[in-house]
Order: structure tokens, then sequence, then C-alpha cells
């Protein structure tokens, strides 16, 4: 047996120095390299089902961007701008409330001067018009009863002449019979003095009696004349007193004359108050304050410059109210809606993020162009639309305020 062995090995021994035949076990190396082949093939199958099983959990978009407000600062007056505060810099941070700039305030000091000194003068009409309502009404009511007092007694003057008249006309009526009687006398006595049946000294006393009855008669005549004339005078003014009293019964008229100059007094002085108003309002937007705490971007106020209304003079952002707006594909919406977790990858920050979707949008994203797109040839190629989604940081996440509006980011709204 020993022998058999050292011959097989003296055969073999040169037999693989002269042949060199290929190594041994080729089999097994071609079984292994295709071993590991389906085990690569089965690993990548496997990972791409759980890739896209994990896919399905979640919808991702790098067509985002944050955004925030641009609160821009404008004057609400026109002036000449004579301070800047210094802090007042592209890139500078100011808190809310810090002057930024001031106007010229000479001019509309100067407005609110006059508009002191009108609304003192209205403050005076309308105090005097106040006062004179009672004085009117008291003066008209006292002209009235005045008339009415006047009138009452031009009719009894009236009647008082007329029986003065009266009492005349009997007077004329005894004087003239005593006229008639005295002249028969003197008549009777003359034909007796010129018989010489008595003396002459009695024919003039029948004489001088007829005569003196005669200017009794004339005197009675004149004073019915004066009667009748202070009738018609007291007549006329009965009549002058019933005017009086037509125009003192006007007093509702006066007052209500009065009360409306006063209420116009009162309208003209609430007016004043307003043009007051107005201009304290006007010197206090001479100064500008900055309405939120933000950053100063787009400065274009200089001093001496010369501002009007509305003038965009810089512009504030503020940087703790910010959102992002992830334009969505239409075919990534169906499962999602407000509320979902978002995990938000920040590219300038290469930092991750959390999130929630604040809310969906109302219509797509081109529909709010300037341009919508229209289908008016009815030749429509479908085109997937993207719709702007609007996702809010979770609070607590950047006390330092490094996120700032324009930057991108990917978001991921995770299903849960």
């Amino acid at each position: 047996m020993t022998e058999e062995l050292e011959q097989v090995e003296v055969v073999d021994a040169p037999s693989l120095h002269v042949e060199e035949p290929h190594p041994p076990a080729p089999r097994p190396k071609r079984h292994l390299s295709r071993w590991l082949f389906l085990f690569a093939f089965i690993a990548t199958a496997a990972g791409a089902a759980l890739w896209w099983i994990d896919a399905q959990r979640y919808e991702s978009t790098d067509d985002a961007q944050i955004e925030g407000h641009l609160d821009a600062v404008s004057s609400r007056i026109s002036g000449t701008v004579s301070y800047i505060n210094p802090k007042v810099e592209n890139n500078q941070f100011v808190e809310a409330g810090t002057l930024l700039l001031e106007l010229d305030p000479r001019d509309d000091q100067a407005a609110l001067e006059h508009a002191r000194a009108n609304l003192d003068t209205r403050l005076a009409e309308a105090r005097a018009a106040r006062v004179n309502v009672p004085i009117v009404d008291a003066a008209a009511r006292s002209q009235l009863l005045e008339a009415q007092a006047e009138r009452e007694q031009a009719i009894a003057k009236v009647s008082e002449s007329e029986a003065d008249l009266a009492a005349a006309q009997h007077r004329l009526e005894q004087d003239q019979a005593v006229a008639a009687r005295a002249e028969r006398d003197r008549v009777r006595y003359q034909a007796l003095v010129d018989r010489r049946e008595i003396s002459r000294s009695d024919y003039d006393a029948r004489q001088t009696e007829a005569a003196a009855a005669a200017q009794a008669v004339q005197a009675d005549l004149a004073a019915i004349a004066s009667s009748r004339q202070r009738i018609s005078e007291a007549r006329s003014l009965v009549s002058q007193r019933a005017a009086q009293i037509a125009a003192a019964e006007t007093v509702p008229q006066q007052i209500t004359d009065a009360d409306a100059k006063s209420e116009s007094a009162s309208g003209r002085l609430e007016q004043a108050r307003a043009d007051l108003h107005a201009a304290q309002l006007n010197l206090s937007y001479t100064k500008i304050y900055a309405p939120v705490s933000g950053v100063v971007g787009r400065k274009t106020v200089e001093l001496g410059h010369r501002v009007q209304p509305g003038q965009s003079l810089l512009m504030l952002v503020p940087l703790d109210d910010i959102w992002i707006t992830a334009n969505f594909k239409e075919t990534q919406l169906k499962r999602m809606r407000a509320g979902q977790p978002v995990l938000i990858h920040v590219d300038s920050l290469d930092r991750d993020f959390s999130g929630t979707v604040e809310n969906l949008p109302g219509a797509a994203g081109p529909l709010f162009s300037l341009f919508p797109p229209e289908n008016a040839t009815g030749n429509y190629v479908k085109v997937v639309q993207r719709f702007p989604v609007r996702i809010r940081f979770n609070p607590g996440q950047d006390p330092q305020y490094r996120l700032r509006p324009g930057m991108s980011v990917e978001p991921r709204v995770t299903d849960h």
C-alpha cells in the first residue's frame, strides 16, 4: 500500500509541473457568483418595494419656498424729509414703534394753530346762538302781549272818541236851539229898538247872546270834527295794533329760526372740531414709526427728499410670521388635508424643520396669474396643474430668526 502511494506521488508530481492544470473547484465559484447576484437582486427589489410602500405615505415637492409679509412703509401726507433714524438702513432690524423718519412739521403746525383759532371762533358763535334762543322767545312773546294790550287800548279809545262825538252832537243840537232862539230874540229886539220901544242896551244884550249862541254852535261843530278825527285815528291805531299782533304771533317761527341758527352754529362748531382733529392727525403723520418689528429692505428715502402720499419709502420684513407656499401637483392632493404633519428641509441651512399643513388652495396657481390660461381654440392639451398649499412652521424652532422669505425648501407631507 505504501509502495502504491509512492508511485502515485512520483507519477503525479512531474505531471503537475509539466502540464500546469487549471485550479481545482471552478464550479463552486460560479455558483457563489450566482448566489451573490440573486441576493443583490432580491435586496434591490425589497428595497424598491419598501421605498415604494414608504413613498405612498407622504407627498413631497421641490417647488416650494418660504414666504412672509412685506410691509411697505409710506407717507400719508406730502412733505420734506428732515430726519432719518440712523438705524434705518438695509438689512438692519428695527423694533415695532421705532421712529423711522420725520417730515418737516412747520406747515402742519401752522395749519393746527389756524384750526384751533377757528374752533374758538365757532365755539363763541355757538354759545351766542344758544343764548339767543330764549331771548328771542321772551322778546317775541313780550311783543305779542304788548301789541294785544295796545290794541285793546286803541279799541277803548275808539269807543271813547265815539262817545265824545255823540256828546258833541248832542251839545250841537242844544246850542243850535239856543242860537236860534237868541237870533229870534235879537230880531224882535231890533224891531223894538227901531221903534224906540226898548232901550239900546236891551238890544245889545240880546245881540250879544245871539252871537255867543252862534259861537257855541261853531265850537260844537269843531268839537264834532275833532271827535271824528280822533275816531279815525283810533281806528287806524287799532289796525296797526292788529298788524303788530299778527307779526308777534309768529313766535313759533321766530323760535324755530333761532333754533335753526343755533343748530347751524353747532354744525360749524363740529366742523371746526373735525378740522382741528384732521390738523392734529396731519401733524402726527409727520413722524413715521415702524408698524411691525422686522428687517429693513429696499430703502429709497434720503434726507431732503420730497415725498408724496402713498409713496413707498422702505420695506419691513417681519421674521416672526413666515410660512411656506408649496406647489404640489393636483395628483398629490388626494390624500392631503389641513393639519397633516410636514417635514421641511431647508436647502440654505441644510436642516430639517417640522410644520403643519395650514390650508389648501381654492384654485390652481395659474388661475391667479395676470393672464390665466384659456382654452378658446378648442385644442385642449392636458397639463398637470399645481396648487399652492400653505404650510406653517411649528413654533420655537428658529429662535435666531435664520429662516427668511425666499429660501427654497423641500416639504414632505406625511399621510398619518
